[in-house]
């Protein structure tokens, strides 16, 4: 699969210079949207009011949906003045039939929104578990900031239970992605819904706790970094559509990233919790999602105070 559809992508590579007023920090946010599930109307206007509330530069989103009419990371990129490109899931079929859509109905996919340029960008389909080819995927994006190009990544890992061998398999596909990229002017940030907890192995080879599938290619939990004390729950009772699927709490969408450069850029600053109360009564998502701090501007000793 090789369809990527763009809104105000930019087709060769200039970096822009820093806008009036800009910080040292590039702000990353993760947030799986959860497609069309519920009052997905409502929904979307809630997620546009927080994504427009908390200001990231660039977010990495996760079930992310396509009527053919209107795309929804193409929508709120216009509505913000921001850039965006989407991939579609090869398997958009599977989802649809939990809506009782069986034509050919509303895609799903994944997404990264800049208020940079993009670039460019690339895709690769990951492995599959026998019998459930589910359609997972990363998508990468060059995004040309103030501060150099920054390579960004996003996915989302199978859900179903008792595949953490499968979703192993696709950390390791998504490793490798990573590795092809080009990152010397800024480490990489992967974010996405990985469907496992901290513990898990997926999680563990990531971040060089397990081998890593590829060597060279370990990456910083930037929520353990920032906030190592605290849960920081993303799937949450709290929230009632969590609540009505009886799963206990977890924190299962990061953000990751490489270590800094040699000025310090790519350092994490802080993390905190987006979608976590209701917007004018409606919960964005079932999921929270993960907004992260980095150091933007290199710094003429290293040291970042």
């Amino acid at each position: 699969m090789t369809f990527i559809r763009g809104q105000g992508a930019c087709p060769a590579f200039a970096v822009a210079g820093a806008a009036p007023g800009a910080t040292d920090r590039v702000r990353i946010l993760t947030w799986n949207l959860w497609w069309r599930f519920g009052a997905w109307r409502e929904r979307r206007n809630a997620i546009v009011a927080e994504i427009a509330r908390v200001v990231p530069d660039i977010c990495g989103l996760q079930e992310v949906w396509d009527d053919w009419e209107e795309n929804q990371a193409g929508s709120i990129a216009t509505e913000l003045g921001w850039h965006s490109v989407w991939a579609p899931s090869p398997s958009s079929e599977r989802w649809q039939r939990r809506l009782g859509d069986t034509g050919t109905g509303v895609a799903f996919g994944n997404a990264v929104l800049s208020r940079w340029p993009i670039a460019e960008s690339a895709i690769k389909r990951l492995p599959s578990a026998a019998g459930i080819d589910d359609g997972r995927l990363v998508l990468h994006a060059t995004v040309a900031s103030p501060f150099g190009a920054i390579p960004v990544f996003t996915t989302q890992l199978t859900s179903a239970w008792g595949h953490s061998r499968v979703c192993q398999e696709q950390v390791a596909a998504v490793c490798r992605f990573i590795a092809e990229r080009d990152h010397e002017s800024f480490p990489p940030v992967l974010t996405g819904d990985f469907n496992a907890p901290p513990d898990a192995d997926e999680i563990r080879c990531v971040v060089g706790k397990a081998a890593p599938p590829v060597p060279g290619v370990v990456l910083l939990d930037a929520w353990a970094y920032a906030r190592p004390l605290e849960p920081g729950w993303t799937w949450d009772r709290r929230n009632p559509h969590v609540a009505a699927t009886l799963e206990p709490d977890a924190r299962i969408d990061y953000v990751f990233v490489g270590l800094p450069d040699t000025r310090a850029r790519g350092h994490i600053l802080a993390a905190e919790l987006v979608g976590t109360q209701p917007v004018d009564g409606v919960w964005p998502s079932d999921h929270a999602g993960v907004l992260v701090e980095l150091r933007g501007r290199p710094s003429d000793d290293g040291v970042v105070s």
